[in-house]
């Protein structure tokens, strides 16, 4: 199954580390640090040049984790992989 993230950008659910709210996790340093990091390394992918809401980590067998950071808010993100029939 797929999850779509917003604008064109679309991952399948078994890549899925976890669904954050930027708002709440950036308020430890350890996250930010993260985010930090994962910048500096070229591994976040912006889905929208608007404001971000949420961050998602992903994590393939062939690549290091990814972050998308997204428009879309984390209980959107949620109830759309709750909806999927599996």
């Amino acid at each position: 199954m797929y999850l779509h993230l917003g604008q064109n950008t679309v991952i399948t659910l078994n890549e899925i580390v976890g669904i954050f709210d930027l708002d709440n996790t950036t308020v430890s340093k350890k996250t930010r640090d993260y985010l930090s990091s994962a910048e500096k390394n070229g591994n976040v992918n912006v889905v929208s040049p608007e404001l971000p809401k949420s961050f998602i980590v992903c994590s393939s067998d062939e690549e290091k984790n990814r972050v998308y950071l997204s428009q879309i808010s984390t209980s959107t993100l949620l109830k759309r992989t709750q909806d999927m029939k599996y």
